[in-house]
C-alpha cells in the first residue's frame, strides 16, 4: 500500500520510519510506501508562499488553492507512472469524522491513500470541495497542523501489516478488536510481587486458561462499561455480548 502526504513539514516524518517495530513496515517488502511531498516545492512565487490573509477578515492565515492543486497532481502524476491506483485524498481536521479502529483496518487493507496536512488556520474550502474525499479527526481538539494526525493514522495502519508486529496475533486483542469492540484488559508482568506489597492477579499465574479467559473478558467488560459505555451498547446492538456477559455487567450496578 501506498500514502502520498502533502506537508508543510516532511522532517517530521523521518524518525517514524527508522524507529519501533512499525519501521519494519517501511522497510523493503514491508507492506508500506510512504511518500512526502513538500508543499513550499509547489509554490510559484519567489518567497514560495503558500497562505494568505483570509476573506472577510480575522485571525490566521488560510492555506492556498493553487499550491495544494499542483502538489496532488504531481503526486497523481507519479501514481499514474508507478502503476499505482487513483487513491482516495484524506484530510485532518477538527470539523471530520472520529478516526476509528474500524477505518483503520479498512485503510490497512486498501491501496493506500493521499494525505493532506493543513496548517494554520485552515485551507481553502474550494480545495476541499474539489479535491477531498473524505475528512478525519484525531478527537475534540485542535492540533497546530495535520503532521501529527498524517502519523497517528500511518502507524495505527503500518502495525496491522503482516510481519510487523513480533506476534500476529497481537493487534487481534487490542483495545478496539473487531471481534468485540471493547477496551482491553489490564495487563501483568514480573515480578509478581513488588516491594509495596502488590501482586499480580493469581488467576493469571493459576495455568487454568479458561479462568484467565474468563478474567481478561470480565475486565474488559468492566473497564469498558465504566469508561466507555458507548462501546458496550455498540458491542450489545452488534450481539457481541453473550448472556454471560450481560450478566456479569448486570452485576457490576453501573
Amino acid at each position: 500500500m501506498r500514502f502520498d502526504v502533502i506537508t508543510l513539514f516532511p522532517e517530521l516524518f523521518a524518525a517514524h520510519q527508522a524507529a519501533g517495530v512499525t519501521r519494519r513496515a517501511f522497510e523493503p517488502g514491508g507492506g508500506v510506501e510512504l511518500r512526502l511531498w513538500p508543499l513550499r516545492d509547489h509554490a510559484e512565487d519567489a518567497y514560495r508562499r503558500v497562505d494568505d490573509r483570509p476573506y472577510g477578515g480575522g485571525p490566521g492565515m488560510v492555506m492556498l488553492v493553487e499550491p495544494l492543486q499542483r502538489a496532488l497532481a504531481a503526486v497523481r502524476q507519479s501514481q499514474e507512472e508507478q502503476g499505482a491506483p487513483h487513491l482516495p485524498v484524506i484530510l485532518f481536521s477538527p470539523t471530520g469524522a472520529p478516526l476509528t479502529q474500524e477505518r483503520v483496518r479498512s485503510l490497512a487493507a486498501s491501496p493506500g491513500a493521499v494525505l493532506v496536512c493543513g496548517r494554520y488556520e485552515g485551507i481553502d474550502q474550494r480545495f476541499i470541495d474539489a479535491e477531498v474525499d473524505e475528512e478525519i479527526s484525531l478527537g475534540d481538539f485542535v492540533l497546530s497542523g495535520g503532521e501529527i494526525p498524517a502519523l497517528t493514522l500511518v502507524d495505527a495502519v503500518a502495525r496491522l501489516q503482516p510481519g510487523v508486529l513480533n506476534d500476529a496475533a497481537s493487534h487481534e486483542q487490542d483495545s478496539f478488536a473487531a471481534d468485540s469492540g471493547l477496551l482491553d484488559c489490564p495487563h501483568y508482568s514480573r515480578p509478581e510481587r513488588l516491594p509495596d506489597g502488590r501482586e499480580v492477579p493469581a488467576v493469571l499465574m493459576s495455568g487454568h486458561h479458561a479462568q484467565i479467559a474468563r478474567w481478561r473478558r470480565e475486565r474488559q467488560l468492566e473497564l469498558t462499561a465504566r469508561r466507555r459505555p458507548d462501546l458496550i451498547a455498540a458491542a450489545r446492538a452488534a450481539g457481541r455480548l453473550t448472556r454471560q456477559d450481560e450478566q456479569y455487567l448486570s452485576g457490576l450496578g453501573l
